[in-house]
């Protein structure tokens, strides 16, 4: 495992100087194979691997398949001299609720009117004669106030916090009242700061915080521990090992749901095409052999349920090494630009996309920017984790969300990909990035400061 960018780059500088060299000749994008995309996405998106819940034994059926591909192609592992470890092992928490009990001035809120984030297994406060602790805040939002605002910014802010919300916002207080009652999960020693732990109370509610004089709530919650894996690959740098250029994908997607029928979420789209495309970028560039730059393949695991792998992984070297951040993600299916076409989020934060454009425009093509801003797709994959360090962290997507029937159900299967499609896709991203790879283009940086941040409680 990467345990520093001090260590990750001493293990490079032995590899390069010990490394005999080797003439290899420019291997064309004709020999990235449809066949074999084609048997890398139908193993990943198969029933047997059971929609490779994060949890779930499957999920590691799939990253060993995923390891297997790399080391096949001569790849070094996660600690970045080994042919055998590619595995970045970590581990998170899951906080679920079980009970919230709210009594405001004698008067007990009924459960179907609670939520709770929590972060903290148990606890209780208290208020009485209009005199509580500094533990804990109240807030109202009132029928004409930005119910969403309000909960965001005491998500970013952390600490303890119970939220009386007018019956106004009852449609989108049982949106986060459903999300919630799934839990909360946290990368294990993931955040430092002082307010990092905490608990948001939300409770419907026409009493308001000023008109409160006495108030007992409490809530218990049950808390498990589990490992996840990521699956990290590695082609040292020939002439700049120093500097990095990542590609990524997720390969962990939402398992079996209970119900007749089909009941197995096979994430074929989502993500098996883009941890697909990672696979066979990665041998694609293995074959020639001359890659400038240091290349990262990494399948991260937990992107479905908050983006955890990422997350651990960026913590794992300096992000000031990663030149560029390629996340593929749902490269499955035609996008709105035709078959064989993929758009990027976040394309005006920085100059990737444009330098991608001048390679791409020698063979009339070009990748087109987000269509779809109000989805808020930079941030809903791993990317922004990366762009939140300034990384040129973008997603690269063909799927048409505002038509995509197959989204997050049981019929993203293979059956609904193009596989054609996704072949031309992997090609085209294999062109596109030849100049990132061979160092003769330096994408500028991400202004973090631009960039929201992530809740500190859910």
């Amino acid at each position: 495992m990467i345990n520093s960018l001090s260590n990750l780059l001493i293990k490079i500088s032995i590899l390069i100087t010990g490394l005999t060299t080797v003439c290899f000749a420019y291997v064309q994008t004709n020999n990235i194979s449809l066949t074999q995309v084609t048997k890398d996405v139908t193993y990943l998106a198969s029933d047997e691997l059971k929609g490779r819940d994060n949890y779930s034994t499957e999920i590691r059926v799939a990253a060993n398949y995923i390891a297997k591909r790399f080391q096949e192609n001569g790849l070094m592992g996660a600690d970045g001299l080994s042919k055998t470890n590619f595995f970045q092992k970590y581990q998170i928490t899951k906080i679920t609720p079980q009970k919230i009990s709210l009594t405001i001035n004698g008067q007990k809120i009924s459960a179907v009117n609670l939520a709770m984030a929590s972060t903290i297994v148990n606890f209780s406060w208290q208020m009485n004669n209009s005199v509580k602790s500094s533990e804990f805040e109240i807030h109202s939002a009132g029928k004409n106030d930005d119910m969403a605002a309000l909960v965001s910014a005491l998500n970013n802010r952390g600490g303890k916090h119970l939220v009386l919300l007018n019956p106004a916002h009852k449609v989108l207080f049982e949106r986060y009242q459903h999300y919630l009652q799934q839990g909360t999960t946290r990368l294990i020693q993931q955040h430092t700061k002082k307010n990092s732990a905490g608990v948001i109370v939300m409770a419907l509610s026409t009493i308001t915080a000023d008109k409160i004089d006495r108030l007992n709530v409490s809530g218990i919650s049950t808390m498990s521990k589990n490992e996840l894996i990521n699956v990290v690959a590695m082609l040292p740098g020939t002439t700049k090992p120093t500097e990095i250029v990542l590609y990524s994908a997720h390969y962990d997607h939402l398992g079996v749901k209970g119900g007749q029928g089909d009941v197995i979420y096979n994430g074929a789209d989502d993500d098996a095409s883009g941890t697909t495309a990672i696979i066979n970028l990665a041998q694609y560039f293995a074959k020639q052999g001359n890659n400038a730059r240091t290349l990262m393949f990494v399948a991260f695991s937990a992107e479905e349920i908050g983006g955890f792998g990422a997350s651990y992984f960026s913590k794992q070297l300096d992000p000031q090494t990663i030149t560029a951040m390629i996340n593929i993600e749902m490269i499955g299916k035609p996008s709105k630009f035709g078959a064989g076409t993929m758009w990027m989020t976040g394309m005006e934060r920085s100059t990737l996309g444009e330098q991608l454009n001048i390679v791409l425009a020698k063979s009339d093509k070009k990748i087109y920017k987000d269509p779809y801003p109000e989805q808020g797709l930079f941030y809903r994959s791993d990317n922004a984790t990366l762009a939140r360090l300034g990384v040129p962290a973008h997603s690269f997507s063909s799927t048409q969300l505002d038509k995509d029937q197959h989204y997050h159900q049981t019929s993203d299967d293979l059956s609904s990909l193009d596989l054609t499609s996704l072949h031309q896709i992997i090609k085209m991203l294999a062109t596109a990035t030849q100049p990132l790879v061979d160092g003769s283009i330096t994408p500028s940086r991400i202004d973090k400061n631009l960039v929201k941040g992530k809740g500190l409680i859910f």
